[in-house]
């Protein structure tokens, strides 16, 4: 079992050089929604996910995550089977912004530090394809809570929707279109 620590956010803009990023197209159905267990097709790698929320962790960041390798039919079957709408999208891989953490944050913290220097954080920006087309997400994944709390979001995110549900893939698949759009005009 993993525990899988992240932030998400609503996005003021999508980077302008958004297409040298390399990206996978995802779609995934969800068989259960609290827990989560969803199936997914990333490119081509297929499997089952586990994601349920750990008490212990502050502000709704950590889910416990279990992943089950799945060949390409049996992932076509249990497609077939989710609830709801599948959700399908193009997640972009972006390097971590720059000013992410002070530098006598990273002193103190040097295994994040070298995480950091070699791009093993990456900012993941979901666009979203139909039928929520037009709807931008992003994520950061840590390593623990206490790099996820002195994480300084970038410049082209807007509000943090950690735990906020309505921006959960899970909430998505079965609210429909209703879905919040981004983030308000300033």
């Amino acid at each position: 079992m993993g525990i899988e620590i992240e932030k998400k956010y609503l996005v003021k803009e999508i980077p302008k050089d958004i297409d040298k990023y390399p990206y996978h197209v995802i779609e995934q159905g969800y068989l259960n929604v609290s827990p989560a267990i969803r199936v997914r097709r990333e490119d081509d790698r297929y499997y089952m996910t586990y994601k349920a929320a750990q008490p212990e962790t502050e502000g709704d960041i950590g889910k416990a995550e279990y992943n089950l390798s799945l060949d390409e039919e049996s992932y076509a079957h249990m497609v077939r089977k989710a609830d709801g709408i599948i959700i399908r999208k193009k997640r972009y891989l972006i390097p971590l912004n720059e000013d992410a953490y002070d530098k006598a944050y990273l002193e103190k913290c040097p295994d994040l530090a070298g995480q950091v220097d070699n791009g093993d954080i990456k900012i993941e920006l979901d666009v979203f394809m139909e039928p929520f087309e037009g709807r931008i997400l992003a994520e950061v994944e840590f390593p623990d809570e206490d790099a996820a709390k002195n994480y300084k979001p970038a410049a082209w995110f807007a509000e943090d929707v950690t735990g906020d549900r309505r921006y959960s893939n899970a909430y998505m698949s079965t609210a429909g279109i209703s879905f919040p759009q981004a983030a308000p005009s300033e």
